[in-house]
């Protein structure tokens, strides 16, 4: 017989054999769980410790990725005119990539791509996919076609990123106001880049300005239609008269807002390599030059404003002036002794250069500093030339700079200086932006009594009615000016046969509102006949501008009183 161990001390034996085991091993047990939890801990942090180092590692695919979304997903403010009419929107356009990690055949890659794409067949293509980088763009820009062709072709490595593309809905026509960006969407001219310099490019660094971020419109004080037809009337001109450029400037003499401006040639935002051609330069703020006989309006305004002289006051003009070596003459001389209405409407050298001295060197070169001639115009607009005055201001130089020879200054300097000489003597800093008057009235500064703007507005009115410039008459507007027919200077010597022609007028002389003026540079005499001087396409172009946009400006025209309204009231 077998003897078998009791059933109950069997089952006893097991249950306290495992009561045993298990409080044996329960510390092992206790220390395995938590060693296994510090191996994961470990294995977390070192996978974390990588997946950051890659972050931080400025040639690692996802980084580089992260960061040109970053570059090109920032948006811009649309820029629009007074009326919000647009001039500058984002629209969304798709650019090419690779990830040089990613491709697998860089022959068969560039193969690919080169027949959708054959300017990526080249040597520059082969060098950025075969390099070890991250990240590197193709192609940026490219056609909802051309996307969709690459697309289907399927090569590993290549994509695709939607950025903010730049569009200019009126093409040229504001292109040397609005300016233009560059591929990363910067802007680099123009209210383009004054935008930029306001805060958006910080905006645009610290990440709050992306692809879907709307931001509010910044309103520019260009009224769209008005600048149309400045661009139409002086286009025309350089048509007509043959002429290589032209300048149009319509200025706010209560605001300081410039209503219009056109510089032609111009060029399209849109394809912005064309701002680098040198004709193509803004001529009306970027370039400076002597304005001739326009600048006898600085000169006459001196004289009246320093008590030494007014209206009766006369200065003989029946011989020219020789001195240094110089003889100063008339164009179309009187040969007698004129007033000061006379020498502003006759144009006269001799009488201009007499006024000047009798004011003096250093009473002429402070009305022109006071006036903001002397120095570099202050103004929303980057592209902003410094004007060129004379090292030494002598004798002589102070009689030419009388009829304006021997300094340069910009178009826009002389309008914004001749605004203070008819808006009753204030100057103000002109701007591209909308400005209330009471902003401007803040920011004005008086350069002449209110009585010396009274003479200078019966002078304008007066050469328009007799003088050079009576092809500037609109009838029902009251338009007034002064005619420059400045001589250029051609290999350190003036040319007689070279003109830079120009009419600086305001309208309605009786309460002026707009400052307009019109630069034709080197025109020929017409084919249907006329001359060359001013008078004949400076000042007739004037008058088509300011018969188009004086509706669009709310200047209702006045018949009762004729002509003749301001200088009775005068």
């Amino acid at each position: 017989m077998v003897d078998t161990p009791p059933i109950m001390s069997s089952s006893h034996d097991a249950h306290g054999g495992w009561s045993r085991h298990v409080r044996s091993e329960g510390p092992d047990m206790r220390r395995r769980v938590t060693l296994a939890m510090v191996m994961f801990a470990l294995a977390y942090l070192v996978i974390a410790g990588r997946l950051v180092s890659l972050g931080l590692t400025d040639d690692g695919p996802g980084r580089a990725r992260l960061t040109a979304e970053d570059m090109v997903a920032a948006a811009r403010p649309d820029l629009v005119d007074r009326n919000g009419k647009i001039l500058a929107t984002d629209i969304r356009t798709d650019s090419l990539f690779a990830e040089p990690r990613k491709i697998l055949d860089v022959d068969e890659a560039i193969e690919l791509l080169s027949s959708v794409l054959p300017e990526l067949g080249d040597r520059t293509t082969r060098k950025r996919l075969a390099s070890n980088a991250g990240f590197v763009w193709l192609k940026r820009e490219i056609t909802p076609a051309q996307k969709h062709a690459i697309h289907r072709l399927g090569i590993p490595g290549i994509g695709f990123l939607t950025e903010n593309r730049r569009f200019y809905p009126g093409g040229p026509a504001v292109s040397h106001i609005v300016g233009h960006v560059n591929v990363d969407n910067e802007g680099i001219a123009g209210i383009e880049k004054h935008v930029d310099g306001q805060g958006l490019a910080e905006l645009h660094q610290f990440g709050f300005a992306k692809k879907e971020t709307t931001l509010e419109p910044v309103k520019l004080a260009v009224d769209l239609r008005v600048q149309h037809a400045v661009r139409d009337e002086i286009s025309r001109a350089m048509e007509r008269f043959q002429a290589i450029a032209g300048i149009g400037i319509v200025l706010d003499v209560h605001t300081g807002e410039v209503i219009a401006m056109s510089s032609l040639p111009d060029y399209d935002p849109n394809d912005p390599v064309q701002a680098l051609e040198k004709d193509r330069m803004n001529r009306a703020t970027a370039g400076v030059f002597e304005m001739g006989s326009v600048f006898k309006t600085f000169n006459t305004a001196m004289a009246l404003d320093s008590g030494q002289v007014t209206l009766e006051s006369t200065y003989d003009a029946t011989r020219p002036i020789r001195v240094g070596g110089r003889t100063i003459s008339d164009f179309h001389g009187k040969h007698r002794v004129l007033t000061v209405p006379e020498v502003f409407i006759y144009s006269s050298n001799i009488g201009s250069a007499k006024m000047a001295l009798q004011i003096g060197r250093e009473g002429q070169k402070e009305f022109l500093t006071r006036l903001g001639l002397t120095s570099r115009l202050e103004t929303d607009l980057p592209e902003v030339a410094k004007p060129l005055v004379p090292s030494r201001w002598s004798e002589v130089t102070s009689m030419t700079v009388a009829f304006g020879h021997g300094i340069s200054v910009s178009p826009m300097q002389t309008a914004v200086a001749a605004a203070a000489l008819v808006n009753g003597g204030k100057l103000i800093p002109p701007t591209f932006l909308v400005r209330s008057r009471d902003e401007a009235d803040a920011l004005a500064k008086r350069v002449i009594e209110p009585k010396t703007s009274n003479a200078m507005r019966y002078l304008f009115r007066l050469n328009a009615e007799k003088g050079s410039g009576r092809q500037a008459e609109v009838e029902g507007y009251l338009v007034g000016g002064k005619t420059g027919t400045a001589e250029k200077v051609v290999d350190g010597r003036y040319s007689s046969t070279k003109r830079f022609n120009s009419f600086l007028s305001a309208f309605p002389m009786d309460d002026p509102r707009y400052v307009v003026l019109v630069v034709i540079d080197e025109p020929k005499k017409a084919k249907d006949g006329g001359g060359v001087t001013a008078g004949w396409n400076a000042a007739p172009t004037v008058a088509n501008v300011v018969r188009r946009i004086a509706p669009m400006l709310g200047v209702a025209p006045r018949f009762e009183g004729g002509a003749n309204m301001h200088l009775v009231s005068y």
